[in-house]
């Protein structure tokens, strides 16, 4: 992605003096995970609550919708937050991304219809896919690079609690509550976080100038559109012969077209049509269409079969989901983690596929007469499947690209899967409604209904089957029953299309530095817009902490050809960044423990390497020489992470990110003595 520097952003560094700290750094970040936990939670809260709120509002047709148009919206807006942010300071960004969210939050707490929810859900979408984007791009702009993976692991850590809280919470709201405070719960979380980002967040000025591809955004988006109202109005609302469905058809083609001839002179395209060349890439976007299409179609019909089919309350319906939240996020762990210690992955989305097609066919077979234990199984199954596939998809593609595409590549196959989400509760949505519609018509003909019971009036509020008599009641179950598991029948073909696919992907020798993708972009259902510096600097700091201080200082020392502790190369290499190190300090800091501390001070001081003035060790010529080599041999190992990214013609920014980690792997400023530091030290 290409960007030009400010002046500005020259001067001012991640972490630098306008940077918070201590206590305002971690409020701060507590404003941003709080953002980021709202927009996260509204992916998977309001499931529980769709069946309550169409029983209110409406219109079971458009249930679909309510989920699609916000990932629709949070999927368009994404790249534009991003960069924008880039453009104009993220702080002010991220403010609006917050009052938009709050916005559509409100207003979709006082819908009155369907059509009102749908219109507030895509402002709401709106703002959550900027709370995505820029939380997690602001933590660049306050912490050093050595810090990032951990504090992006914190976010990474709100997807996962997100995935486990969102159903409960929504099914709670709905039961005890009302369904409306599935959305009014954001506004006092919201505004807390608007008042702390306000009073509390003072970022660095660090802007680039972008082209931002506007033209390529609303094609994209309106191309994506045109598709779900094909699959959620044809053969329902609209005959699939009809002259509507065609001109959608139509029009959905000529934005394509006009998408590709835009893309092909954007300076910075949403979707680089250059990476389609790269046979990964390709393969995995159109499997990880196909796993978000079974995803989240999956994800927003479950519930509604759990609460009229087996009247189970929306709270204990979100309860019954967490078998299948827990396979995904087990398997997606477990899968990264085997594929860091062997480096293979092709296995794993051949057979996450098959799996999650066994998963789609056990759905298949359940009905109103399926036991508990039987439900837990087959989600589980259904879960363990999908998430052997998310991890997988993220690090092949970034370990098929060259280091200028990284960031894009890796926004480009969430995106996929954020338009296959779309499109797959469209197309459930379809089928669910057309296998409904018959099904109750089947089941209520010759028999007396109540006054005012129609088919069309159970379609629109499932409530009402509570009302007919036990022998209709039982049919019209079994209706609701066929009509919700047909929909994972015809899934399953889609998905084995995916897994056919996967046996076409080449596995080749895995980058270490891709070796860490986190859950923001493996579980997150709108795209993760990261540039590929900040992909490799969140991956370099992961790893670098990942294997161990201890293991990564015995290597250096290993590589400098220097025979000593690893902490005692560790407090060598702090002295040579700040002039001196006091132990005593790091000991009561609880920095190493003070047994380790004390070993290394000793050893360096007995090996001539460092003389005390006062508290602080002040290095010798000896201990300059040996920390310069220790530095070198940090450096080489951290370029090694790179593999062929660190070739000569390597970008200037790769060399200055390796160095600038390099050096903070040393410490920071706060953790080392500043009264006893000697004055030449100071002057370095």
């Amino acid at each position: 992605m290409s960007a030009e520097h400010t002046p500005e952003a020259a001067t001012a560094a991640p972490g630098g003096p306008e940077a918070p700290s201590g206590r305002a750094l971690w409020l701060a970040m507590g404003a941003l995970l709080l953002g980021m936990l709202l927009a996260a939670l509204d992916q998977t809260i309001v499931a529980t609550a769709l069946p309550t709120i169409v029983s209110e509002l409406g219109g079971l047709d458009h249930l679909s919708w309510v989920v699609t148009a916000y990932l629709l919206a949070a999927t368009a807006a994404t790249p534009l937050w991003g960069k924008l942010g880039d453009q104009y300071g993220r702080k002010r960004l991220f403010q609006a991304a917050i009052v938009l969210f709050l916005a559509g939050s409100a207003l979709c707490g006082v819908a009155r219809d369907m059509p009102q929810l749908i219109g507030f859900r895509a402002v709401q979408g709106l703002g959550g896919g900027g709370l995505m984007t820029l939380s997690m791009a602001i933590v660049g702009d306050l912490v050093p690079p050595r810090e990032r993976g951990r504090y992006q692991g914190l976010f990474g850590a709100v997807f996962g609690m997100s995935s486990v809280l969102g159903p409960l919470l929504g099914g709670f709201f709905t039961e005890h509550l009302d369904w409306r405070w599935v959305f009014y719960v954001n506004l006092p979380l919201g505004a807390v976080a608007l008042a702390v980002v306000a009073t509390v967040l003072r970022l660095p000025v660090h802007r680039r100038r972008h082209r931002i591809d506007y033209l390529g955004t609303f094609l994209v988006a309106s191309f994506a559109t045109c598709l779900v109202l094909i699959a959620s109005l044809g053969g329902t609302s609209w005959p699939w012969l009809s002259a509507r469905t065609a001109g959608l058809a139509v029009l959905a083609v000529l934005l394509l077209a006009c998408f590709v001839a835009v893309e092909r002179r954007a300076a910075e395209p949403v979707v680089p049509l250059r990476l389609f060349r790269i046979r990964t890439f390709a393969l995995c976007a159109v499997i990880g269409f196909v796993v978000g299409f079974a995803m989240f179609g999956a994800m927003t019909y479950l519930p509604t079969f759990l609460q009229v089919v087996h009247g189970v309350t929306p709270t204990m319906s979100g309860v019954h989901m967490l078998p299948m939240v827990a396979g995904m996020l087990v398997s997606s762990t477990l899968s990264g983690q085997l594929v860091s210690r062997t480096g293979r992955w092709k296995v794993f989305p051949v057979v996450g596929t098959a799996v999650t097609a066994l998963g789609l066919v056990l759905l298949h077979g359940l009905d109103e007469r399926s036991s508990t234990a039987e439900m837990s199984g087959c989600f589980a199954v259904f879960g363990l499947g999908l998430g052997l596939v998310l991890q997988v998809l993220v690090l092949a593609v970034q370990n098929a690209v060259d280091y200028a595409d990284l960031g894009v590549a890796t926004s480009g196959v969430t995106f996929f899967r954020s338009v296959g989400a779309s499109f797959g509760v469209a197309v459930f949505g379809t089928v669910f409604t057309g296998r409904l519609g018959d099904g109750l018509a089947d089941a209520l003909r010759g028999r007396p209904l109540p006054e005012g019971v129609t088919a069309a009036s159970l379609q629109h509020d499932p409530r009402a089957v509570a009302a007919l008599p036990e022998g209709a009641r039982t049919e019209v179950l079994g209706a609701y029953a066929t009509a919700i598991t047909d929909v994972f029948l015809y899934a399953a073909p889609v998905v084995l299309v995916a897994f056919t696919l996967a046996w076409f992907l080449r596995e080749e020798p895995l980058r270490r530095s891709v070796l860490s993708p986190d859950e923001s972009e493996t579980l997150a259902a709108n795209p993760v817009e990261r540039s590929s510096e900040d992909e490799v600097c969140r991956a370099l700091s992961l790893l670098s902490t990942r294997q161990g201080r201890r293991d990564l200082y015995a290597d250096v020392a290993a590589r400098a050809g220097v025979d000593l502790l690893p902490a005692a190369c560790w407090m060598l290499l702090r002295a040579r960044r700040h002039g001196a190190v006091d132990p005593t300090g790091l000991a009561d800091r609880g920095v190493v423990p003070r047994p380790v501390v004390a070993r290394a001070a000793r050893q360096v001081e007995e090996r001539g390497m460092a003389v005390r003035e006062g508290r602080a060790l002040v290095l010798t010529p000896a201990g300059e020489r040996a920390a310069v080599r220790l530095g070198r041999a940090r450096e080489e190992a951290l370029s090694e992470l790179l593999g062929d990214w660190w070739s000569p013609d390597r970008p200037r920014e790769l060399t200055v990110l390796v160095r600038e980690l390099n050096a903070e792997l040393g410490g920071a400023d706060g953790e080392c003595p500043r009264a006893e530091r000697p004055a030449r030290a100071m002057a370095r």
